[in-house]
């Protein structure tokens, strides 16, 4: 599959979205839409020499790095800057830009990937710094990520455990988020543990307040530790919604409560138990989120027929999880996924979020002793349950991300067998745009309510 006819949308795509039909993979069809991200009114400017930022394998790219200072010293302006692969850029450099720019050449790139440049400088007395991102035919990148051959036995027998599990489903309310038309609640219920006796998860659930059947949203969550507030503004469009958190504790303590957790007992959850598939932290996660799913088709409002995952990052990765698990999910909203391809920095390319096992400074592979841990990140890497899901995905990601880099995010997108979407602003980073955020909106009240 080549990237070519991406490149007939260059023109329109500086000015609004624009939409392209792209054969399909693995016999999934594929749509894939442009979106142009607002430019950084700053004094430097970095730009490829494609509008998009897409090339094919084979192809050389140029860097353009600009200043608009004036007046412009004779001298040029110094730089520093790393130009290379995905989150493996290389050394810091040195150059000089004139007055009419500088061009930073990148190489044919024989495998498919992304080749980044950072610049930074100091202008006025203040530091400035600039990325670009070129991607060389990113609808061929595949995972280097193995599939442990009983992956399925192994999440069935899980579920199997959860089933033994009472959910003991609490719901309170919570008139200060609820709104004249949105009710909301706080709602609890018991997940699996991790050796011992039930953990529970808590969410806020958001329901229209009209008489009616509505779809249902599971909100999962980005990385860290925070409370919750839930979605009362997509409620409000005839949607029910459920915002959980992942950590088993409430979502509505002070906010010094989170941040303790977070830089300390919950530091590095994400590698909790790493070495054993049967006690890793995202065991008790993905379980629970899939208990999320029981709550809400038991729902007495839920139109028995529309169920929708949604989330970025972490999110994304939950929601793939959720939606690979349970065949009841009938549409999933997965932007800039985490998790995914985490062998990657093994295979001498980038891995998804959260860097396992790459290079220190000194050159030491982390995470060791690393063959148990490999083996446990077949069972849990999102890769591995993208292959399974069957509905709808809508998927996001910018170039520029250096949380959960390109590599890992197309590693996820090209083997997904169901009908499939991607938007892609390629100069965003590590967040969902406004444009994006409307997009999600959308495509969730087309995909469940048919508008």
């Amino acid at each position: 599959m080549t990237l070519s006819s991406l490149r007939l949308l260059a023109a329109a795509a500086l000015v609004a979205a624009s939409t392209l039909y792209l054969p399909p993979a693995r016999a999934a069809s594929s749509q894939v839409t442009l979106l142009n991200a607002a430019r950084d009114a700053g004094p430097l400017s970095i730009s490829l020499d494609r509008p998009d930022w897409t090339y094919e394998s084979g192809d050389r790219a140029t860097v353009r790095v600009r200043f608009d200072v004036s007046p412009y010293p004779a001298e040029g302006i110094p730089i520093r800057y790393r130009l290379g692969p995905d989150m493996l850029e290389g050394p810091e450099r040195t150059a000089v830009v004139p007055k009419a720019g500088l061009s930073l050449p990148i190489p044919a790139q024989a495998q498919p990937g992304f080749v980044r440049a950072i610049v930074s400088a100091t202008v006025g007395g203040k530091p400035v710094q600039a990325t670009a991102t070129a991607a060389f035919s990113p609808l061929d990148i595949r995972p280097l990520q193995a599939e442990p051959a009983d992956f399925d036995a192994f999440w069935a027998a899980q579920r199997e455990q959860l089933a033994k599990v009472d959910p003991q489903w609490t719901v309170t309310p919570a008139p200060d988020l609820s709104t004249a038309e949105v009710d909301v609640s706080y709602l609890h219920y018991q997940n699996v543990g991790q050796g011992g006796r039930p953990t529970r998860i808590y969410g806020v659930l958001s329901v229209p307040r009209a008489e009616g059947r509505y779809p249902a949203v599971l909100q999962v969550p980005g990385a860290g530790v925070r409370g919750y507030k839930g979605s009362a503004d997509l409620a409000a469009k005839g949607v029910i919604t459920l915002q959980i958190g992942i950590h088993g504790i409430p979502v509505n303590l002070p906010d010094e409560l989170y941040e303790q957790l977070r830089f300390g007992a919950l530091e590095s959850y994400n590698r909790y138990n790493l070495d054993n598939r049967e006690t890793y932290y995202y065991r008790r996660v993905y379980l629970g989120a899939l208990r999320g799913l029981d709550f809400l088709v038991r729902h007495g409002k839920w139109d028995g027929r529309n169920l929708v995952t949604q989330g970025g990052s972490q999110g994304g990765q939950l929601a793939i999880v959720t939606a690979a698990l349970d065949p009841r999910v009938t549409a999933t909203v997965a932007s800039y996924p985490a998790y995914a391809d985490v062998t990657g920095y093994l295979g001498g390319r980038a891995g998804g979020w959260p860097g396992l096992f790459r290079k220190d400074d000194a050159g030491n592979v982390q995470d060791q002793p690393v063959a148990p841990k490999i083996a446990t990140t077949g069972y849990y890497d999102t890769v591995n349950f993208a292959k399974r899901l069957r509905a709808p995905v809508l998927f996001y990601a910018g170039y520029n991300d250096m949380v959960t880099p390109p590599t890992s995010t197309f590693a996820v997108y090209n083997v997904i067998p169901a009908p499939r979407e991607i938007v892609i602003e390629p100069e965003q980073v590590h967040l969902t745009s406004p444009a994006h955020q409307a997009t999600q909106q959308a495509w969730i009240l087309r995909q469940a309510k048919g508008r």
